[in-house]
């Protein structure tokens, strides 16, 4: 009978990849937390209805999409924005405003893999529905910044906002606004001015040009002029610069998707080669399109996986670890004393294959710290024998004994 292997783009993780994992996704949560946003979990698969009104019909080629046994048209989820925003409208409508979600969930889209992209992927995100204000976009951004330099990653913030681009495009058909957002999107000057061409509007790149080159919200304003939006602009990277934030505007960012209505950012970190974004989000407005009413919300997604690559972690095992080797005559006693080592917050591992104490320990040494051993003297004496693995010291001692010393032990820096 064939070996069975994984589905293509989806991965296994042994325990020296799982536990840096939930290391981070623990200081992502704790963080998260602290700024006042709280959890929130969606199915994982939704009406495949949900990610076409958001993303267009173009998004099928991408999706696991099924009909399920009633003959409804099912998708796992691809992302986890509009599901939230239906969530919103489904159970939380009537909820005191701002709400200040984040999740941690994992997505599933049919992408070629390759370093950092993947079939089925996780994200760590945050949702702010109800603000639509420069103090919120600002505190979104914040937020985003604060997570991922709490799992310890150096990256590039690039901040924008569509109302740039817009004001430039703002007489254009929306198919054409559409094709110059694309290009922008993924920043191909060549096909962008090849469709200005085409389309008789090559008067118009020297405009986004100068637009997309601007390094000052000044610059940005003498191409534009004074738009609707200045004012709010001007106070939200006010906001931003007292904070401190590093960032680059950039005011070429499109996000390539029509429901974003204004500030845009997007975070790229080293060591991934071309797929080196880790964080994207903006102001947006989805909850009409899911019946409920007209609400502004801003919110982002961290692309988990790639942040774990970034970080090139290893084990992060909570220590110590301590092995109780036994005899035959120690094995209830083993047990006991596990539990109590457990209980002041030691990682124990027990022999399970009745070795001698020679092959116990010689097991022991390639993975624990201390060595407890109880044998038929121990017993006796109502003690036990403790041995530092490093030091290869070792001496004979009560349980409370051996906790305290292991744990100055462990304390020595």
């Amino acid at each position: 009978m064939p070996i069975l292997q994984r589905p293509r783009g989806t991965r296994d993780f042994l325990p020296d990849e799982m536990e840096p994992r939930r290391a981070i996704e623990d200081v992502m949560r704790e963080t998260a937390g602290l700024w006042g946003y709280r959890e929130v979990g969606t199915p994982v698969f939704e009406e495949a209805e949900l990610f076409t009104i958001r993303s267009g019909q173009g998004i099928l080629n991408e999706m696991y999409v099924f009909e399920d046994k009633g003959g409804r048209a099912l998708a796992l989820r691809p992302e986890i924005t509009a599901a939230v925003q239906r969530m919103f409208v489904n159970e939380a409508k009537v909820l005191p405003r701002p709400l200040r979600w984040f999740y941690f969930s994992d997505c599933f889209r049919y992408e070629r893999p390759q370093k950092g992209r993947y079939r089925q992927f996780w994200q760590f995100g945050a949702e702010l529905i109800g603000a639509g204000t420069p103090r919120g976009d600002a505190e979104v951004i914040m937020l985003a910044d604060a997570i991922i330099r709490s799992a310890g990653l150096s990256y590039t913030l690039e901040i924008g906002n569509l109302s740039f681009v817009r004001s430039l495009i703002k007489s254009q058909t929306h198919e054409i606004r559409h094709k110059i957002m694309g290009f922008l999107d993924k920043r191909d000057e060549k096909q962008l001015i090849d469709f200005l061409r085409s389309e008789g509007l090559i008067d118009l790149y020297d405009s986004l040009n100068h637009l997309i080159k601007a390094t000052q919200l000044d610059e940005i304003f003498q191409v534009t002029g004074d738009i609707p939006e200045k004012d709010d602009i001007k106070s939200f990277f006010s906001l931003l610069d007292a904070s401190g934030i590093e960032y680059t505007l950039n005011p070429g960012i499109a996000r390539g998707l029509d429901y974003y209505t204004g500030m845009v950012f997007e975070g790229f970190a080293e060591g991934l080669g071309t797929e080196n974004q880790i964080l994207g989000g903006g102001a947006y407005r989805l909850a009409h399109l899911f019946g409920g009413e007209d609400t502004a919300s801003c919110g982002f997604a961290i692309g988990f996986d790639r942040v774990i690559v970034a970080l090139g972690l290893t084990n992060t095992r909570k220590g110590p670890v301590v092995a109780i080797l036994l005899t035959p005559d120690g094995e209830n006693k083993a047990f006991i004393v596990a539990n109590e080592l457990r209980a002041a917050g030691f990682i124990v591992e027990i022999d399970l294959y009745s070795r001698g104490l020679g092959a116990q320990m010689t097991h022991a040494s390639k993975g624990a710290d201390y060595a407890v051993i109880i044998g038929k003297n121990e017993i006796l004496q109502n003690k036990v024998t403790l041995k530092d693995l490093k030091t290869k010291e070792q001496s004979l001692c009560s349980i409370e004994d051996a906790i305290i010393r292991m744990k100055s032990f462990d304390n020595r820096g």
